[in-house]
């Protein structure tokens, strides 16, 4: 009966739709505000320093609560999760925007405005695991993963003219408003999935699925996926314009189109883990993708240009490919009860290998060394593949 409840109608694909908008907003904050860093600097006072130290201000809040929204999401349900997360991360924006405080409150405001909107990463990922069956999951989950690019080209679009017309604080207020207008939408047309009765006769005891080895190897694997795929989005601008001699609107837009084949890249891997029935099979074989590829980009950088331009190319769209799977494996390995946490752990990993690879790959690269970066960058998913634990893996049906 629920396989039929979850296969039938139009529901589950509003529920989609409704957990890649709030995804998307969530991203439109978290990767709009270094759009604004000139606007921020001329408005503010700025040092370069300063402004970095703002931009990274969401993320700092959203690694503090990931987990703890997962656990939420599992106890309490996806809807009130994301309606809540997405409104409170509003109301702090819009504080933000409106208001005259100074540098370290604007700090605290995005860190609280991060550690709110971080309510949608499990929640989302979740709801979509609740509504659709493993045949249809690893597409479904592939749409999801697209919020990111998504966000990154809204943002794009809205919060640099908003600021140049309207000033720093006014770009903040688009976030805000597009948090909110979601918030409404999930609280008022989200439906929580199905959820199976608890036998009241009985004690009800879920054991950890973190007492075994395979979900931490997910993890693990995935973390490690990260490293190339921020050795590419890092430093693939500053790399086409001082190495290829690009102009910087000319990487921008091409790296713009290259977000679009990413976020199909990611559906077709979704869609392809669907079809043979697991996510980590897949996973692993994009590893390999994935460290080829940087191989192949480590040598185009050493020899000719065409070819280091075909690999990062082929590398942008490689790195990120993967990133469904193990969020999708995650969830399907922990089981729904503990599905959410699952999750926050997932993307706490993954955040925190994000933050740690710019600047360590930035001290091997030096004045020029990007060749040797690269090769570097190349290990990391050659561990993945062993770390995957392609044999522990159980897809539900």
């Amino acid at each position: 009966m629920v396989r039929a409840e979850r296969s039938g109608g139009r529901l589950r694909w509003r529920i989609l739709v409704l957990g890649l908008s709030a995804q998307t907003a969530s991203c439109a904050f978290l990767f709009g505000i270094p759009f604004l860093v000139p606007a921020m600097q001329r408005a503010e006072n700025l040092t370069l320093s300063q402004a970095g130290t703002l931009v990274v201000a969401p993320s700092v809040g959203l690694l503090l609560t990931l987990i703890l929204w997962g656990a939420a999401a599992d106890r309490y349900g996806e809807r009130v999760v994301m309606a809540l997360g997405l409104g409170v991360s509003s109301g702090f924006l819009a504080v933000a925007g409106l208001a005259e405080v100074s540098l370290p409150a604007l700090f605290a405001l995005f860190v609280a405005a991060g550690a709110c909107t971080a309510s949608v990463n499990a929640a989302s990922g979740r709801v979509v695991m609740g509504w659709f069956d493993a045949r249809e999951r690893g597409v479904a989950m592939g749409i999801r993963q697209t919020a990111q690019p998504l966000g990154v080209g809204i943002a794009a679009l809205a919060m640099p003219p908003l600021a140049e017309y309207a000033g720093f604080r006014a770009a903040v207020l688009f976030p805000a408003v597009f948090a909110l207008v979601v918030a409404v939408a999930v609280a008022w047309l989200v439906v929580d999935p199905p959820r199976a009765e608890p036998d009241r006769a009985a004690p009800v005891s879920v054991s950890s699925p973190y007492r075994g080895g395979p979900l931490w190897r997910v993890h693990g694997a995935s973390a490690l996926l990260v490293v190339p795929q921020f050795a590419v989005s890092a430093f693939a601008p500053v790399y086409l314009v001082t190495v290829q001699g690009w102009s910087a609107l000319a990487a921008g837009w091409f790296l713009a189109v290259l977000q679009g084949f990413g976020a199909l890249g990611r559906l077709a891997a979704g869609y392809w883990s669907d079809r043979v029935g697991s996510r980590l099979r897949p996973m692993r074989t994009l590893a390999l993708a994935s460290a080829l590829v940087m191989l192949l980009l480590a040598g185009g950088d050493a020899t000719w240009s065409w070819l280091a331009v075909t690999a990062l190319t082929l590398a942008s769209v490689i790195t990120v490919s993967d990133n469904g799977l193990g969020f999708t494996a995650s969830a399907e390995l922990a089981g729904i009860s503990w599905a959410g946490r699952a999750m926050g752990v997932q993307n706490t990993t993954q955040n925190l290998a994000a933050v740690v690879t710019p600047p360590v790959l930035g001290l091997v690269i030096g004045d020029s060394r990007y060749a040797l970066a690269f090769c570097a960058a190349a290990l990391f998913p050659l561990l993945a593949i062993w770390l995957t634990p392609v044999r522990r893996e159980h897809v539900p049906r």
